[in-house]
């Protein structure tokens, strides 16, 4: 017998079930007690058949686990008791006109769902646009209808929602990088494989960057060719691939500073212009960083310790500038460490001036030079006219010697040679008075007489047959006479290394 209790309620004649299960089928029947006779009596047994609602099959589009972003379907089916119902009564045909009996809630948990931002409610199906962890839970539906069985429920479906591979974007060298620099961004995807990246400039509006002249992009890897002030920005990746995930997280922004190496300052002393033989310093001073090396250049050209420059460390010394060295100088710096470069110095113009003592000491030096060039040449005059008039005077002493029977005669005969040649030439007459003699003497010279095949006259023009002499080196001396009455032009000969030569005569 059934009392009241959790399942049960005994109102009289009434037994009310609170949910009716499954467990409470079965026979039922009741009687009645009353205190005259008859004084009881007893119902025929009723059956009671308990059913289940409508099962709601819930399923889930993509399969479970979801990714973060992606578009998630839940459809609800019914597969009991889905009749078409009729409007207003009337019967259509079905093939047109009809509707569906159930009508769908959608629950999060003991929450129904209604159509928002984030939901679309249509019907049997529940869309959520873009999934976040937040919609993971258990998600459940029911149908409502008019007719019985009124309801139906669904068991629960757990929505697991996964984030997406996480990408990690490095960049080497480390921030800050300097202009000129090679850059090398690497998108890393924590997980799966087959990725496309994407890589993306500028934030969240930015363009996707493709291989160009500045940029190549060669699979996870972004290279920068030489960085400049224009990409300083912010940089970031993501990865794509046809299976799920579709898609990997967007890394997270990297800004790239770009800024220029340290600046080298060059500075000269004495200020330009400098004169020649001056010594020059030339100091480069580069702003930030140590541990530099310094490289010196003149024009093009690097400049090392020579016997004209001093190169130590930050300084270039010019020892006695000369014109040569007017030209560009700048400077710039080295080092193992990042920065590995400075900034190349402004180039100055050395300028060189021939200095006041310089000039003078050319000036000098052209004078004094073509002071010696004049009195050079006037020695060689000297000496020409010296030896000249020495050979003219020696021609004239060895001319002037007259043999004994021409003493008595004033004219001279030259003698003649086969060709009619003379034998000796530049004959003179030289007058030579002495102090205490006023007596003329006759002085004549023979110099080098050569004779060759010599033919000689007798003063009635016959030839006669004569042995020649050949006298080299002859000098004569004259001596003076005692008295005005002595013969005159008596004259001793001296002969050197005298030399016969017999030539052929005619007669």
């Amino acid at each position: 017998m059934l009392q009241t209790s959790e399942r049960y309620t005994v109102n009289r004649d009434t037994l009310t079930f609170t949910a009716v299960t499954t467990s409470d089928a079965g026979q039922f029947w009741c009687r009645g007690q009353r205190d005259k006779r008859p004084n009881s009596s007893q119902s025929s047994s009723v059956s009671l058949t308990v059913k289940d609602l409508p099962t709601s099959t819930l399923t889930v589009t993509p399969d479970s686990p979801v990714f973060t972003g992606e578009r998630v379907d839940l459809k609800c089916v019914i597969e009991s008791y889905s009749d078409w119902r009729q409007r207003n009564g009337l019967k259509y045909d079905r093939r047109y006109d009809w509707t569906p009996a159930w009508r769908y809630e959608w629950y999060k948990g003991s929450v129904m769902l209604q159509t928002s931002e984030r939901y679309t409610v249509n019907r049997d199906t529940l869309t959520i646009t873009a999934v976040t962890t937040s919609d993971a839970g258990q998600f459940w539906c029911r149908g409502q209808r008019d007719e019985r069985p009124n309801s139906s429920q669904s068991s629960s479906v757990s929505l697991t929602v996964k984030a997406l591979p996480r990408s990690t974007l490095t960049v080497t060298p480390d921030s800050p990088v300097f202009t000129g620099e090679r850059v090398i961004l690497k998108c890393v995807i924590e997980s799966d494989r087959d990725w496309r990246y994407e890589w993306y400039k500028a934030g969240n509006n930015s363009v996707m960057l493709q291989t160009s002249e500045r940029y190549t992009v060669n699979r996870d890897t972004l290279t920068i060719r030489g960085a400049t002030e224009s990409d300083q920005d912010q940089f970031w990746c993501r990865g794509h691939r046809d299976e799920r995930p579709k898609s990997s997280q967007s890394s997270s922004a990297v800004s790239l500073n770009v800024t220029d190496f340290p600046r080298s300052t060059l500075t000269v002393t004495p200020d330009s212009p400098v004169f020649t033989g001056e010594r020059v310093n030339l100091k480069c001073v580069i702003e930030s960083y140590s541990n530099w090396r310094y490289e010196w250049y003149k024009d093009s050209v690097m400049l090392q310790t020579s016997e004209h420059y001093t190169v130590n460390r930050d300084t270039l010394t010019i020892r006695g500038a000369t014109e040569s060295d007017q030209d560009q100088f700048w400077c710039r710096g080295q080092r193992d460490e990042r920065p590995n470069s400075s900034q190349e110095s402004e180039r100055i113009n050395l300028s060189v001036n021939v200095s006041a003592a310089s000039s003078s000491l050319l000036v000098t030096g052209v004078v004094v030079g073509l002071s010696v060039c004049l009195l050079f040449f006037l020695s060689l005059l000297l000496m020409w006219r010296y030896k000249k008039n020495k050979d003219q005077q020696r021609n004239n002493n060895q001319t002037s010697v007259p043999n004994q029977s021409a003493q008595s005669q004033p004219e001279n005969f030259p003698l003649q040679s086969a060709d009619s040649d003379h034998i000796y030439d530049d004959v003179t007459e030289v007058d030579t008075r002495y102090r205490d003699d006023p007596e003329l003497f006759l002085e004549v010279t023979y110099s080098e007489v050569i004779v060759t095949k010599n033919i000689y006259l007798d003063k009635d023009d016959t030839m006669t047959e004569s042995n020649d002499v050949i006298y080299s080196e002859v000098s004569t001396k004259v001596k003076k006479c005692k008295s005005k009455d002595a013969d005159a032009g008596v004259g001793d000969a001296t002969y050197a290394q005298p030399i016969r030569k017999k030539n052929k005569t005619r007669h």
